[in-house]
């Protein structure tokens, strides 16, 4: 008899796409997976090491499975993913592990186990990363872009469509480099329509992670003029200030970055801008941090996330001088949540008394969580849906927004 195989995967929905390549394969071999690791006889972990955090969660994760296999519960544990290609002494200090496997070694089979609830999916088009940021250590772990095949996505995509899932998350380390290590260019623009048109039907498609150097008028236009296409786009800008954006390597300015947005909401009315930012990195003044909150302030992204900068091993900003201390990160950050709080508020008081359509994601008691169009998977705000009705997880609606919370609505079905 096979073993019962439990997977836990850590950090980013790349990772997971990781994780589903594995179970895939393993599933194909006749292993049975299960979602609760207390009921499998093999633990599967997939692994993050971007960041200093996520190191630490990743460690934390294998602890707990070691013990669960000196309490006699596990027989095996096997460490996959970002730690495993980060670190290759994990053998020596972690003997009770009994494989370890890096993300670089992770190859996409033909089919995938899909380890998301049934309504959505991911969908990867590429590996590894064409920027050199100076802060990150992502083109050390997952080494340069790579991208798949596009027979191999569309074929995928077409997989997906026949599950009928209600939404398909298209990810990369940056799914703008889509075709460059080819040498023809961006080719994010073509490749999404040709998915379009493979996938009538998945009523959300969903951009995740689009550099801002490569964002081309053609992809606005696909974007605006397809209803399919969820009007959120995923635009980490990481800083404002130009000493510091050259210092990051990011090959961009902030009147580009200024210009770019203001396109972008001019093309695609009603867009949800998501952006991500970094506070602390080296020699950050307390004038380029300011430059960074008033930008914030006076852009007001519709969805933002804050990251206190990690100093890691292997990369450029390593050695950088002027190293911010922590306290004064944490502090940094605090102060643009705090001003993202309000920006997020008052965009939600917008929505108050509009009717919406809603993606509902699983039942709770008096009603259903759902998300928006605006919202991704695990990241963004949530609707609470009010209601006695019956609906099952993917199902649409249309809710009327009845309050509004910081981060998350509250409605009932139209």
């Amino acid at each position: 008899m096979k073993y019962k195989i439990g997977v836990l995967s850590l950090g980013c929905p790349r990772n997971l796409v990781d994780a589903e390549a594995l179970a895939g394969r393993l599933h194909a071999k006749g292993y049975a997976i299960v979602e609760d690791i207390s009921r499998a006889q093999i633990a599967l972990v997939n692994t993050c090491a971007f960041i200093q955090d996520a190191k630490r969660e990743s460690i934390d994760a294998i602890l707990d499975l070691i013990e669960l296999k000196k309490q006699g519960q596990l027989k095996k544990i096997i460490v996959c993913g970002c730690l495993a290609q980060r670190y290759k002494n994990l053998g020596r200090l972690l003997p009770e592990v009994d494989a370890f496997i890096g993300s670089q070694e992770i190859v996409p089979p033909a089919s995938r186990f899909i380890l998301t609830p049934q309504h959505y999916a991911y969908l990867k088009i590429c590996e590894g990363c064409i920027n050199r940021c100076s802060y990150c250590a992502i083109p050390r772990i997952k080494g340069s872009l790579r991208s798949l095949e596009k027979a191999q996505v569309l074929q995928q995509a077409a997989d997906l469509n026949r599950q009928k899932i209600s939404e398909l998350n298209i990810i990369g380390q940056d799914i703008t480099g889509f075709g460059l290590d080819k040498g023809t260019g961006s080719q994010l623009a073509g490749l999404l329509k040709e998915i379009v048109d493979r996938t009538l039907n998945i009523p959300w498609i969903r951009l995740l992670y689009l550099n801002p150097r490569r964002i081309t008028d053609e992809l606005l236009a696909l974007i605006a003029g397809t209803n399919r296409i969820c009007k959120y786009i995923d635009l980490p800008i990481q800083h404002i200030n130009d000493r510091i954006l050259k210092a990051m390597n990011r090959g961009i300015t902030r009147r580009q970055i200024a210009d770019l947005i203001k396109k972008i909401r001019q093309r695609i009315p009603g867009v949800c801008l998501r952006t991500s930012l970094i506070v602390g990195f080296p020699a950050e003044t307390e004038g380029e941090f300011n430059e960074l909150l008033e930008f914030t302030r006076e852009v007001k992204f519709e969805r933002l996330g804050v990251f206190a900068y990690s100093r890691e091993e292997g990369t450029p900003a390593y050695h950088f001088s002027g190293q911010v201390p922590e306290e004064l990160k944490i502090s940094r950050l605090d102060r643009i949540m705090a001003a993202q709080r309000e920006i997020s508020a008052r965009h939600n008081l917008e929505l108050l008394g509009r009717a919406i359509p809603v993606l509902i994601e699983e039942k709770q008691e008096g009603g259903y969580i759902g998300r928006s169009q605006w919202d991704a998977p695990e990241v963004d705000g949530t609707v609470y849906v009010n209601t006695k009705q019956a609906y099952k997880p993917g199902k649409i609606i249309q809710v009327k927004i009845t309050d509004t919370l910081e981060y998350d609505l509250v409605g009932e079905p139209k």
